[in-house]
């Protein structure tokens, strides 16, 4: 286990670094004093926490306990994240939905106040700029979280298209949110600790749904979503109230719930069989080839009007010619690029994402690969440092999804 547990570790800060290289575009090893902080920095610190640069910030990407054990954790009892440096922004006005449809393949006309659904920005060739969950708060609020590593690309595209918006006569404005930090609670214990520090019902709060209310004496945004597979919440609170609220957190959880660090954080999310954006999602990838196609809501598939749309339509009727899927496989992990093989020796696609699952005890990874080698139970080749090793296409996610729905 001890081999695993290296490997583990070696596999998520090359991936996490691989990302970072590829959505700020270039890799800036910056001193410590460069790097932007959160307002639970020194929080991390006395908590143990092993700082590390990721998208421009100092975060924890674990803390004393190893990767392997904050994992197993998060899916026994729970894990508290600080995600504060990913960026929370809302647009408001009566054209809010109209505008935001240009840029994203979600039905938000179509959703319910108060709830969301995972999205993605594309550009005119299909390919996703970033992904994002967003939120119809109200008929004229939207609320939306983008990746840190995103930040600077997403908000320049989202204005550039405003400003041209507006310019036409559409009502619409931004804000956003640098006033306030973000926790994300996951695991079985989440909903319970939580309960212990708002009046709301949570059990009357589903998986996608959103409410602002008071937790732990703060006006916080509340979100019953997550990047682990679990149960759990994201909660937007006010700054001068984020270290507070961690506290609290673990304080009712009775030492429960850990505070976890973001290579857990990513073990748990490809377990989940999810995407990490600069690696299983860039630019030339369309979210039907992602495997995202369900989250294109019926209406703008029967209308379009979202950039890229006529190739990401095409490639709904058609089908595309990559597909993403995720495999199990013998020798060491998976890395990113590893080359994958048909039986007969011919490549047929690479890996995004690989690693050592802690929950499963065996090799996972997320690639594309050529369609008609896509299919469940497909034998593979997974070449790495020039040596083959077996491996089969399964289905994802890894790991079964808690989400608490109806």
């Amino acid at each position: 286990m001890r081999g695993g547990l290296w490997q583990l570790g070696q596999s998520i800060t090359r991936r996490l670094a691989q990302a970072d290289k590829k959505t700020i575009g270039r890799r800036c090893f910056a001193s410590e004093a460069d790097l932007k902080k959160t307002v639970l920095y020194d929080f991390h610190v006395v908590n143990g926490g092993k700082m590390v640069p990721f998208a421009g910030w100092s975060m924890p990407i674990q803390y004393k306990d190893s990767i392997m054990d904050s994992t197993i954790n998060c899916r026994e009892n729970g894990s508290l994240f600080d995600v504060s440096h990913m960026c929370g922004l809302s647009l408001k006005g009566k054209d809010t939905i109209p505008f935001l449809e240009q840029l994203v393949i979600a039905d938000v006309a179509g959703l319910a106040p108060g709830t969301g659904t995972l999205t993605v920005f594309t550009n005119e060739k299909g390919g996703a700029i970033d992904d994002s969950v967003v939120t119809k708060v109200t008929n004229d609020h939207i609320y939306l979280v983008v990746n840190a590593g995103c930040r600077d690309k997403d908000l320049a595209h989202i204005e550039e298209h405003m400003k041209l918006f507006k310019s036409k006569g559409g009502d619409v404005s931004w804000h956003i949110h640098d006033e306030r930090s973000l926790l994300a609670l996951q695991g079985p214990l989440a909903a319970p600790v939580l309960q212990y520090l708002t009046k709301d019902n949570l059990s009357q709060m589903y998986f996608g749904e959103f409410r602002i209310l008071d937790i732990n004496g703060a006006p916080c945004f509340l979100t019953r979503t997550g990047y682990t597979g679990e149960d759990g919440f994201e909660i937007s609170v006010p700054s001068e109230n984020a270290v507070d609220l961690a506290k609290a957190i673990l304080e009712k959880s009775e030492g429960k719930v850990r505070l976890t660090g973001l290579g857990a954080r990513d073990s748990l999310r490809l377990e989940a069989g999810l995407c990490l954006y600069g690696n299983d999602m860039e630019q030339h990838i369309t979210p039907v080839e992602a495997g995202l196609t369900w989250a294109i809501g019926k209406r703008r598939r029967a209308e379009g009007g979202f950039l890229g749309a006529e190739v990401i339509l095409k490639q709904i009727e058609e089908g595309p010619k990559i597909r993403r899927v995720g495999f199990i496989s013998s020798g060491p992990p998976p890395r990113s690029h590893s080359e994958i093989q048909n039986s007969n020796g011919q490549s047929i696609g690479e890996i995004t994402s690989g690693g050592f699952s802690p929950c499963l005890k065996k090799n996972i990874a997320m690639g594309y690969v050529k369609s008609g080698n896509h299919k469940a139970g497909t034998n593979v080749k997974i070449v790495i440092r020039g040596k083959s090793y077996d491996g089969a296409v399964t289905k994802m996610p890894f790991v079964p999804t808690k989400y608490y729905k109806p």
